[in-house]
């Protein structure tokens, strides 16, 4: 580090995107901060490049950026803003200290600017809008208080400055430099794709390909090494040059800890291992079985993968040996135990790691022609119609729900249905499209094998270890903690409007969806049909649905799961159970649900809504319940 260097790291910049046709992209960048400059290089390891620099004395505001809301598309969820000139730079630090420490230190050398603003925009400016005041001129002034001073007791932006300040001139201004070039991006292909349409390009698993445009955040346009271009799913893809874990077998991404011990369980071999991600938002574990352990007896060891704290971040299972990267620290512990019971032998994976559902069968493509699915056997019927299992094309299996006359707001549905269809996570059910050029409607989604949560359940009753239900709860709370960020209400969660596919992964359904209900009986809170046993006093009562609302809803999902299908407050009328929560009584305790799970369903049933848990820290609670049971 040089001597004038202030602060020094490795974070994620977004592309300013000055050139109107310039995709929007998240680059690794090594940030350096001196007394005078802000300046950001391409870090390599012989050399740096330096890519762009910003004036400290042109800087006129340094903030976090609130970004709920808006999904975080980089592995940094930590965004920071520097305005300056007509400009804002958008930096993603890895954690909150970092993000605190680069704030506070900017701050501090921008005090004595003559150029502070008075407001600012505390969210990100997306899509040409500001997503705080939704301005649509990039020039708009703030919309809020801009503090320069956290203790707001020193001089305010605005007001004059004391002469004393100003002994040293501020530097003379440098040159501005030329945009800072993109260079093509590379993208491994993580699973195979077959185009649906023209303008899709065709995946081959491990093969590169170069990235032209991000103008989607699900279907990037891109170009194969024969020069073919045309639209690919982001998801997948990952980059050559990142970080990634996707490409590496060894790697299970949504693994919690009870599927990797029965995984590791059944191949039951000496050494098997692998590495997914901890309970701890950011980190991984190793999970490792040993037949002969080393202390007489077989099992299955879970080892943190640690960070040091140093400015050049290296990993490590044993503190003897560091390592630049995870795929480097794994290759030695496979020829050197180390310190672990075994060494990493054999690497344990699912036997087939299915390919994620894609926003759509191909990019914008939301229209599905009805000549194009082919009808099979009833699966049931629900609020809107009958559904059933179909083909699409006669090759992809979809779930296809014919939407009764008179049972929705069809016109306001069709055009939420394009918001909805861009909603895509690995604990959703994913919609496909849909037909409106004729009646009924049909809804086309992703077709779950299992059917609803509840049936689930209840069939197999006594079957269930307490894990696999736990590991239901975290499936749930996966999908609604996605729902919560892009500020998706669910309105109606529950064991009924889960789904569950072959695999046992259950999946959020029908999200968003009784906005669109005709039935009263179903939409008024003193409508026989109302799901009042789910509900909060805040929606029974004023009819005031959020995340929150969804929260409580989630509390007693949780108590149907642990109870294995039982109807909440059985032998209760509707009027009596308004009654009972009103006057502060709750679900009984199950059998099942330990007293941390039970702790978890207390905090979602807070009278108040302010008083619940978001899903981000239920998610983090029952993480942390599934890592102490083994």
């Amino acid at each position: 580090m040089n001597m004038n260097t202030i602060l020094e790291e490795i974070m994620i910049k977004r592309s300013q995107q000055k050139k109107r046709t310039s995709p929007l992209n998240y680059k690794e960048r090594l940030f350096v901060l001196t007394k005078s400059m802000l300046t950001y290089y391409e870090g390599r390891a012989e050399k740096k490049y330096r890519k762009g620099s910003v004036d400290i004395s042109k800087i006129k505001c340094v903030e976090v950026v609130k970004n709920d809301g808006i999904a975080i598309p980089c592995q940094n969820k930590y965004p920071f803003q520097v305005v300056y000139d007509n400009s804002t730079l958008y930096v993603f630090a890895p954690t909150v200290y970092s993000r605190d420490q680069w704030v506070r230190n900017l701050k501090e050398e921008i005090k004595n600017n003559s150029n502070i603003m008075v407001k600012y925009h505390p969210k990100f400016w997306t899509d040409g809008i500001y997503q705080c005041c939704r301005q649509t001129e990039k020039l708009a002034p703030g919309c809020e208080k801009y503090s320069l001073f956290e203790n707001g007791m020193e001089t305010l932006p605005g007001a004059m400055p004391d002469k004393n300040k100003f002994s040293r001139r501020p530097p003379p201004p440098i040159p501005p430099e030329e945009e800072e070039e993109e260079e093509e991006e590379i993208v491994v292909a993580m699973y195979d794709f077959q185009p649906t349409e023209p303008h899709d390009l065709r995946l081959e698993r491990g093969q590169e390909y170069t990235v032209i445009e991000k103008n989607d955040i699900h279907w990037w346009k891109a170009r194969d090494k024969y020069g073919s271009k045309g639209y690919i799913p982001s998801n997948y893809v990952t980059g050559k040059k990142s970080n990634s874990l996707d490409q590496h077998e060894w790697y299970c991404k949504n693994m919690n800890r009870s599927k990797a011990e029965q995984l590791l369980r059944n191949e039951d071999k000496e050494g098997g291992f692998m590495v997914r991600d901890s309970s701890q938002p950011g980190l991984y574990t190793v999970s490792l079985y040993a037949k002969f352990g080393g202390e007489g007896s077989s099992g299955i060891r879970h080892y943190h993968i640690k960070e040091t704290m140093t400015s050049h971040k290296q990993y490590y299972l044993a503190e003897k040996h560091l390592f630049d990267a995870i795929p480097e620290l794994i290759e030695y512990h496979k020829h050197n135990a180390a310190g672990l019971v075994t060494r990493l032998r054999y690497p344990v994976t699912p036997k087939v790691k299915p390919s994620p559902t894609t926003a759509g069968f191909s990019y914008d493509k939301w229209e599905i022609n009805p000549a194009e699915l082919t009808f099979m056997r009833e699966l049931g019927s629900g609020l809107f119609g009958v559904v059933r299992l179909g083909k699409w094309r006669a090759q992809y299996k979809v779930a296809i729900k014919a939407i009764r006359e008179g049972a929705m707001y069809e016109e306001d549905f069709i055009e939420e249905a394009k918001v909805m269809m861009k909603l895509t996570h690995p604990k959703l059910v994913q919609l496909y499209g849909v037909c409106t050029q004729q009646r009924p409607i049909y809804i086309v989604t992703e077709f779950m094998e299992h059917g609803c949560l509840l049936n689930y359940l209840r069939q197999r009753r006594g079957h269930f270890t307490k894990d696999s239900l736990l590991t239901m709860c975290q499936d749930v709370c996966e999908g609604m903690e996605y729902l919560e960020s892009n500020s998706f209400i669910h309105r109606d969660l529950a064991a009924r409007n889960c789904l569950v596919n072959e695999s046992g992964v259950v999946k959020v359904s029908d999200f968003g969806m009784t906005r669109y209900v005709l039935d009263d009986q179903y939409t008024s809170s003193s409508g026989a049909k109302f799901p009042v046993k789910w509900c909060p006093p805040e929606v029974f009562n004023y009819s005031r649905f959020s995340s929150k609302s969804d929260v409580w809803s989630f509390g007693v999902l949780i108590w149907e799961v642990f109870t294995e299908g039982k109807m909440p407050f059985e032998s209760n009328s509707n009027y009596e159970v308004v009654t009972m929560i009103s006057q502060g009584h709750r679900l009984f305790r199950p059998k099942l649900a330990s007293k941390n799970v039970y702790d978890v369903m207390m905090k979602c049933w807070q009278e108040k809504p302010e008083g619940r848990p978001t899903f981000h820290d239920l998610l983090q609670m029952i993480d942390a319940i599934a890592e102490d049971t083994s």
